[in-house]
């Protein structure tokens, strides 16, 4: 027999988990169900669409990596609904919303265009980027127009690995260079994806 009340659960707490790092444990403790029971929910949601997983990226040797997963939902406006939260410009969740549409962007866009894998990278230390588009563009999401230099760090010390292209997506504001990071407001670099700029 089904168990729908757990389920239930189960989606309302994983939608609190949209574009992040999942602990499986805290996730099956705060749904009250079985962990192994949290693995086999995860695949359905992944079997459905409802989730989409971006996998680590692990080729920097220098920097050892996070190897596990994020998860996003397929429409940032499901997981607002289960979450019961409204995503206003400013707020954390606003930017995990702009966050999730960019990864559907760059989802369809590596689907039917180039076909090169996705992936996010995070150091054991901390240092984290959003996207990495193949092995060639480092892409950091932020939904705020004044870039300062701790927000653009983690591209920063990625850029040891002598990559083609490091962008920083926000969106408002003129584009601009800091060094060997370009700042795009959000609207430009899509017209620039969309138009194979970044292959």
């Amino acid at each position: 027999m089904r168990n729908i009340p757990a389920f239930s659960r189960f989606l309302k707490t994983v939608s609190f988990c949209n574009s992040t790092i999942v602990n499986f444990t805290n996730l099956a403790n705060d749904a009250q169900v079985k962990r192994t029971t949290v693995y086999e929910y995860f695949e359905i949601l992944k079997d459905t669409l409802i989730l989409h997983e971006l996998p680590a990226w692990d080729k920097p040797k220098k920097r050892k990596p996070i190897v596990s997963s994020k998860y996003y939902f397929l429409d940032i406006g499901l997981a607002r609904i289960l979450q019961n939260r409204t995503f206003t410009p400013g707020s954390p969740e606003f930017g995990e919303a702009l966050e999730t549409f960019f990864m559907h962007e760059l989802m369809a866009y590596r689907d039917y265009k180039i076909a090169e894998p996705l992936h996010y990278w995070r150091s054991l230390s901390g240092f984290e980027v959003d996207f990495i588009l193949g092995d060639h563009t480092a892409i950091e999401v932020k939904a705020k127009n004044n870039i300062t230099s701790q927000d653009l760090k983690s591209l920063a010390i990625l850029s040891e690995k002598k990559f083609e292209t490091l962008r920083v997506c926000i969106p408002r504001k003129k584009r601009r260079r800091i060094k060997n990071i370009e700042i795009i407001p959000y609207k430009n670099f899509l017209q620039e994806l969309w138009s194979g700029t970044y292959r």
